[in-house]
């Protein structure tokens, strides 16, 4: 287990612009702004979804078969703000809901169309959170 402590940094509260990458602009305020720990939740809509599901077998990300070009609502988006090669790196995972109320979700990628955005990003202060290869899942996980 890996245990560190922080305190509360800066908060930062965004409107997204329509029609934006919602990975991107995360990436972009984080950058931007130095984030180099943090969390993150957005609320809001979306005109397209993509996202990925890490397969724990094959140990890789599938990407190609989890696109949806429909308007969906955000149920939920989470994540965490940390040093990957580094620069600041946004972890977010996101469900969202068709007109149905039909749910998917899971790792989010670039390629998610922004129709209304909120976010609220917590930076948290302390020692540098950082990202790096484990060799038992192969993923890119805190050090």
């Amino acid at each position: 287990m890996l245990l560190k402590q922080y305190e509360r940094g800066r908060t930062f509260a965004i409107r997204l612009d329509y029609g934006t990458d919602l990975l991107e602009e995360l990436n972009k305020v984080c950058n931007q702004e130095n984030i180099k720990a943090g969390y993150i939740q957005v609320i809001g809509a979306v005109s397209s979804l993509k996202y990925g599901f890490y397969d724990q077998y094959a140990k890789e990300y599938i990407y190609t078969t989890y696109a949806y070009d429909e308007s969906m609502e955000i149920v939920s988006c989470s994540g965490n703000v940390s040093i990957k090669d580094g620069k600041p790196f946004c972890h977010i995972h996101i469900v969202a809901a068709d007109k149905k109320g039909k749910c998917v979700g899971g790792h989010l990628v670039q390629g998610t169309s922004v129709f209304a955005g909120e976010v609220i990003i917590q930076e948290i202060l302390g020692e540098d959170l950082i990202r790096d290869l484990d060799e038992t899942t192969k993923l890119s996980l805190w050090v």
